[in-house]
């Protein structure tokens, strides 16, 4: 009987494997951010940083390299779970925020509280909106607001802009 048995689970096929954990079109919303950048405030043409975004492990991750030419060089981690897309950015100054967001109209926006972020001890709330622009670059508006979210003011504007590719 037991030969028997062991007989019967050895025909039986294994189980499917689960299909890859981040292939869904949601992990995809925040492709278009995905490149090699050269940044400048918006509106003008002086670069002030380069920023390096890298779609990583099995695609489940987004992350950024933000090097500025003046200024402390950071990183965010960027993923999409439990229905949400949530950032991690940690900088040469110590800084660590934590946004959360989502797709809206076509943008991304999260927002997160940065501690510090006006000075000692003068924290504000952060919305950043990530938009695609009609010729291949990508706008980062962020806002503060001071008031729990009431009155929003712009904190920084940055365009990426995508680095000439040379042929090798």
């Amino acid at each position: 009987m037991l030969v028997a048995m062991l007989a019967l689970l050895s025909m039986q096929a294994p189980p499917a494997p689960p299909p890859p954990a981040c292939t869904g079109p949601e992990h995809r919303q925040f492709d278009f951010w995905v490149g090699d950048w050269s940044v400048t405030q918006t509106g003008k043409e002086q670069v002030v940083a380069s920023s390096l975004i890298e779609k990583l492990y099995a695609g489940c991750v987004v992350r950024e390299n933000w090097m500025p030419l003046k200024g402390s060089p950071g990183g965010s981690l960027n993923n999409y779970v439990d229905g949400r897309w949530r950032q991690t950015w940690v900088d040469g100054s110590n800084s660590r925020v934590e946004f959360v967001g989502g797709l809206a109209d076509g943008k991304m926006v999260m927002t997160g509280n940065w501690r510090g972020v006006l000075g000692p001890g003068k924290d504000a709330l952060i919305r950043m909106t990530y938009s695609k622009n009609a010729d291949g670059s990508v706008r980062q508006h962020g806002e503060q607001s001071t008031d729990e979210g009431k009155t929003w003011s712009t904190n920084f504007d940055f365009t990426y802009h995508p680095k000439a590719k040379t042929k090798g």
